[in-house]
């Protein structure tokens, strides 16, 4: 039965815990240092509310949880790394709705709010809508990494816009520099990261309802407007001048090697597009904030789309329904489910009531401030397409036009290769 979300329910439901404590069980992605971290949120949730919480990781949770959904011994609580399957699940009745109010409470309570509500949104077993994904944990990928030092040495500036980013990126070619570094080898899985160049090409092109429509197949891969932004990374990444080896190396630099360029001296490149993840392969001994920062990867100032911002991130969905498993839900919403983990590091978080100086370091809480600053959110587009698609023939398109083929019919192959899955 779906429930009605009152004004000030965390704090209500919490306080009231005790009263009808209940086990919770709680299913996710998470293991190792992220699982203890996680532990900690939920244990202060165990702790406001009185109930018992247990949470169990795997490295093959989207397998696992169908699995059980499908035996009918699914956790209370599931977090689910991507809406994709999140949204299949809803369809066959296999979550449970949040209580009425939540999307409200997003929209006002998270930047860019409605993304949030959009991405949480899904269609259940009788074809209504609902919200039955709750968004905690995300991870921001329109990022440009830089070192500071050089910039400082060579006189240049933050872009703010994508005109200046591109204006810059000329200027260092005329001062003899490469503006660039990137990579595209991933072994297996080599291509991914053009695909996170052409989304955010995307949002920075295109109004977020055309973004939807790519991404759901509404209009086709080939359309001029994908196209168009496919093109858009190739100004960047075809461009011998540009990137550090030349646009033959592209594809063929592995993208956990391509920002140590930035650290080079003199650097081989001053700047390096990529998610929030990468410091775990710059240098050993670099610092972030220090000998490495960033900046938001810029929007058009002429085409008045606001702040979009690429990403993934968690949700949390209810897979078997009991009153403790709504309280989590509740408690999530709290600033101190989100503070907690701030504290420890590898955590952002839309929450606009967080106290942004509870994060581990002031980088981190930079980084928020991108999130938070966002006036659109969407998810990276290649995760939530078929699988063949967006880890197949999207990766593999992309490294055939990096090396030089047409964007059109590159375009073309993905869209057949998409109908041949319909």
């Amino acid at each position: 039965m779906k429930q009605t979300l009152t004004s000030g329910v965390a704090i209500a439901a919490l306080c009231a815990g005790a009263a009808y404590a209940e086990d919770v069980t709680v299913f996710g992605p998470w293991l190792g240092p992220d699982q203890a971290l996680v532990e900690q949120v939920l244990a202060d949730f165990a702790e406001k509310s009185g109930h018992n919480v247990s949470y169990v990781g795997s490295d093959s949770f989207e397998q696992q949880i169908v699995v059980d959904a499908e035996a009918g011994s699914a956790p209370n609580v599931a977090v689910f790394p991507q809406p994709g399957l999140a949204s299949d699940m809803a369809a066959r009745g296999f979550l449970t709705p949040l209580k009425d109010g939540t999307a409200d409470w997003v929209r006002e309570n998270y930047a860019a709010g409605q993304s949030w509500v959009d991405l949480g949104t899904y269609d259940g077993p009788d074809g209504e809508e609902d919200l039955y994904g709750f968004f905690y944990k995300v991870d921001v990928k329109s990022l440009v990494w830089y070192s500071p030092e050089n910039f400082e040495d060579a006189g240049y500036e933050i872009p703010t816009t994508m005109e200046e980013l591109k204006a810059l990126s000329d200027q260092m070619v005329a001062d003899g520099e490469t503006p660039w570094c990137i990579g595209l080898g991933s072994g297996g899985a080599t291509g991914w990261p053009a695909t996170d160049w052409v989304e955010d090409m995307m949002l920075r092109t295109q109004p977020p309802e055309v973004y939807d429509q790519w991404v759901s197949n509404e209009i086709p891969f080939d359309d001029p407007r994908v196209v168009a932004a496919i093109e858009e990374f190739g100004a960047f990444a075809r461009n011998d001048d540009y990137v550090a080896g030349g646009a033959g190396a592209v594809a063929s630099t592995d993208f956990r090697d391509s920002p140590k360029g930035l650290f080079d001296a003199p650097p081989q490149c001053y700047m390096h597009r990529q998610a929030s993840f990468i410091p775990a392969f710059f240098p050993e001994g670099t610092e972030v904030g220090l000998d490495a920062d960033f900046f938001y990867f810029p929007a058009y100032e002429g085409k008045d789309l606001g702040a979009p911002v690429l990403g993934a991130g968690t949700l949390w969905a209810i897979t078997n329904e009991n009153q403790a498993a709504h309280d989590l839900i509740a408690y999530l919403q709290t600033p101190a489910a989100h503070e907690i983990w701030m504290a420890n590091g590898g955590f952002l978080t839309p929450h606009t009531g967080v106290d942004l100086s509870k994060f581990s370091t002031e980088a981190a809480a930079n980084m928020n401030r991108i999130l938070l600053d966002a006036t659109t959110f969407r998810f990276d587009a290649s995760d939530l397409m078929p699988g063949g698609v967006g880890a197949g023939t999207f990766w593999t398109g992309m490294v055939d036009y990096a090396g030089g083929a047409d964007a059109e019919a590159v375009a073309g192959r993905i869209q057949d290769s998409w109908d041949a899955l319909k």
